[in-house]
């Protein structure tokens, strides 16, 4: 949620108010620093013991992000069933004390139908304003979710569809149910693909790969980006028409990390003409990237390979005045097919704005200072 609201222009801070899991501060530390967020909680020996205050902790945080000028301050609370009486409690004193312009309550959608009796609780407690939804992505789950917006009445704000901070983002109903039904989700992707590539450089590698001058430099610099859309899985449910058992196989992300460590450990020279890759050089990456001789020749011969073809497909002249179009470049984004090039209406998959954000969810009467959104 804070890397969202960084993304919009805001300057976000953190609350560790959660001192009663173990550890909790220290991960929330840990995944702040990803994203260079600030965190505010209670000192380590307060954390440490677990006999903290989270609603001193909550008090003071609200001081601190005035200070510091920032405009948005999320308090993590910690997790808690609504049969806990004395908890329940103390999170409705921590929301008197912040006076939140927002409350969202972080739903595991694994829970299934309980998380509609949960958010009922809850929501009879702090008067909720949105539902924060997790580890949405499996395909059964979306009953779940639609429940939720349904007896609480409060929109399902924001979802989280895998472990990276990236697999995070506004709640999009219509994309779960074309992923529930197999037809994909080519909106998330491309917001995921234009945030991952310079138009620029890919283009300029399209075109380098139909005229058969794509190289092992510019082969790395693509899976890079691939890597910054999420985990292969993920990406492969976006796309539509891929079959369950298809999308249901394990994609090893660590195989994407040996091959970019066979071509790193590669001189330019054999990055640009992987030809000259004899046994004594094989031998040589081999042992500096830890990986076998085997898994090099394997690597240059599959690059070989897909470079040969891509380059006869360029030998013909519809590939040819498509490569020449990429080298000029275009303004906006677009596809090129037969009839010559499609334009992409950016502005219908761009993320809304924060007003327009709030424009969606219930208005309260909390001022729009720093530390009044948890």
């Amino acid at each position: 949620l804070a890397k969202w609201f960084k993304a919009q222009g805001r300057n976000p801070m953190l609350v560790g108010a959660d001192l009663q899991r173990p550890a909790a501060v220290a991960q929330l530390r840990t995944l702040a620093a990803q994203i260079d967020v600030p965190v505010f909680s209670a000192t380590d020996e307060v954390v440490l013991s677990g006999v903290g205050d989270p609603v001193d902790v909550a008090r003071a945080a609200v001081a601190e992000a005035r200070r510091l000028g920032r405009d948005v301050l999320i308090v993590d609370t910690a997790g808690r069933l609504a049969i806990d009486a004395e908890l329940m409690t103390q999170v409705r004193q921590i929301s008197d004390e912040v006076q939140p312009d927002y409350t969202f309550l972080v739903v595991d959608a694994m829970t299934g139908q309980d998380a509609v009796s949960v958010a009922e609780s809850f929501h009879a407690t702090l008067e909720l304003d949105g539902v924060i939804l997790t580890k949405l992505d499996g395909d059964a789950r979306g009953g779940a979710a639609l429940s939720v917006k349904e007896v609480v009445g409060r929109p399902i704000a924001f979802a989280s569809t895998g472990e990276k901070l990236e697999d995070f983002d506004l709640f999009h109903p219509d994309r779960l149910a074309g992923r529930i039904l197999g037809e994909g989700d080519l909106a998330t992707l491309i917001e995921k693909a234009e945030g991952a590539f310079e138009q620029d450089q890919a283009e300029e590698a399209a075109a380098r790969l139909m005229d058969g001058t794509f190289t092992l430099d510019d082969f790395l610099d693509q899976m890079q980006a691939l890597k910054k859309m999420g985990p292969l899985s993920g990406v492969m449910s976006m796309l539509p028409g891929v079959p369950k058992e298809v999308r249901d196989v394990e994609i090893d992300d660590r195989q994407i990390a040996r091959v970019e460590g066979i071509i790193k450990s590669m001189t330019p020279a054999e990055r640009i003409k992987p030809e000259i890759i004899d046994n004594s050089r094989r031998d040589r990456i081999a042992k500096g990237s830890g990986s076998s001789a085997t898994d090099v020749t394997q690597l240059v011969n599959q690059f070989k390979q897909m470079r040969q073809m891509m380059q006869q497909m360029g030998g013909n002249k519809f590939a040819k005045r498509k490569a020449k179009k990429a080298k000029k470049g275009k303004k906006g984004g677009g596809r090129v097919t037969a009839k010559g090039p499609v334009q992409l209406d950016k502005k219908a998959f761009a993320l809304p704005t924060l007003e327009e954000m709030e424009a969606q969810l219930p208005t309260r009467g909390g001022s729009s200072g720093p530390g009044n959104l948890a």
